[in-house]
């Protein structure tokens, strides 16, 4: 009987494997070896250059995983999504092509870009999954993360009764010199906000809230800052992530939001590799980790950030998008009117 089982499994052993097995076998080493050329291809290059308007914090951190896991240096150059355009335009018509990946929140850059032939067409691994208000149907850029603009508010110096419920509220003289405002100069979200607010309440909304004379700051991110600081009470624009998202969930916080009733912009941060990177291989392999179920849980988890992934989870107390009003911007408008807004901007604003 041991012989006769012994003799069996010894035929087992000597089966030929499955046409089936052997080809997902095949495939999954050819994978393998395409992945660590492409590694290996990566690290010849030595780093990446990537230009992002995600907050800093929040850069250094994906920069320091993407080095930690694959040996290749991430140059982080962080500002507000105009000047990162501005930046990278000036460069190239001065003959540098320094920059690899470009993240920003002016959905509209991307149209420009794309015109101007400075993309490269480049799918990241998993993007048949990713939904369809973040995908590019021509795959140059791809919406990467995506957040709403609402209104911070500092809770020691605003009364419950006080809270704006919606973006007209803030239009009422007693919020004279109490507010902050970012700079659609600086701030590409901002250029989205004001297209979207005008399409609901025209140029005299904007108009009628100069009038309340709000204090001018540059990023995105610099509202909540000022709130909290108490050097103003509200401001008319915060990204819902980072500080804003994580400094409301500490107890005894005074940074709040209030998400207006009549519709809070969606912005939507895309990503893309220039035409012309320095660091092709570098480059693709960055945009396959940024679109790692792994990293974007990340962004979620300490964030706040609202990401392309499907299989992300949430905090319990984030609000699903589907409970929001949404405002959202066509990435051509944008585009076009870009210079429109700005200009207007600083002739209400004044600066």
């Amino acid at each position: 009987m041991k012989r006769s089982r012994s003799a069996s499994s010894s035929s087992s052993a000597r089966k030929p494997l499955a046409p089936i097995v052997l080809l997902a076998l095949v495939l999954a080493a050819a994978g393998a070896s395409a992945q660590d050329a492409r590694v290996a291809e990566a690290r010849r290059e030595g780093k990446l250059v990537w230009h992002t308007s995600l907050a800093l914090d929040s850069a250094q951190r994906l920069a320091t995983r993407f080095e930690q896991t694959y040996g290749v240096k991430v140059e982080v150059h962080r500002s507000g999504s105009e000047r990162i355009l501005q930046r990278v335009m000036q460069e190239f018509s001065a003959g540098i092509k320094n920059a690899d990946v470009v993240n920003t929140s002016d959905t509209g850059h991307y149209v420009l870009l794309k015109r101007k032939a400075l993309l490269a067409r480049y799918t990241p691994a998993g993007a048949e999954r990713i939904p369809a208000g973040f995908r590019d149907p021509e795959g140059y850029a791809w919406g990467w993360r995506a957040f709403p603009l609402v209104v911070p508010y500092n809770t020691r110096l605003v009364a419950p009764a006080d809270v704006p419920q919606t973006w007209k509220d803030l239009l009422d003289p007693k919020w004279k010199n109490r507010l902050v405002i970012s700079h659609p100069g600086y701030a590409g979200s901002v250029v989205t906000q004001i297209i979207a607010l005008e399409k609901l309440y025209g140029w005299d909304y904007w108009a009628q809230l100069a009038r309340n004379r709000p204090m001018l700051v540059q990023s995105i991110h610099d509202p909540g800052r000022t709130v909290m600081s108490s050097e103003r009470a509200a401001g008319v624009n915060g990204a819902d992530y980072g500080l804003l998202y994580t400094e409301r969930r500490t107890p005894g916080a005074t940074l709040a939001a209030a998400y207006p009733r009549d519709g809070v912009p969606l912005i939507f941060s895309p990503t893309a590799i220039m035409s012309f990177a320095p660091h092709p291989s570098a480059a693709r392999l960055f945009t396959d980790f940024i679109f790692t179920r792994e990293t974007m849980q990340i962004l979620a988890d300490a964030e706040g950030l609202y990401v392309a992934h499907p299989d992300v989870t949430y905090p319990p107390d984030r609000l699903k998008l589907s409970e929001l009003k949404m405002l959202v911007v066509d990435p051509e408008e944008i585009d076009k009117r870009t210079e429109e807004v700005k200009k207007r901007f600083v002739e209400l604003f004044g600066a």
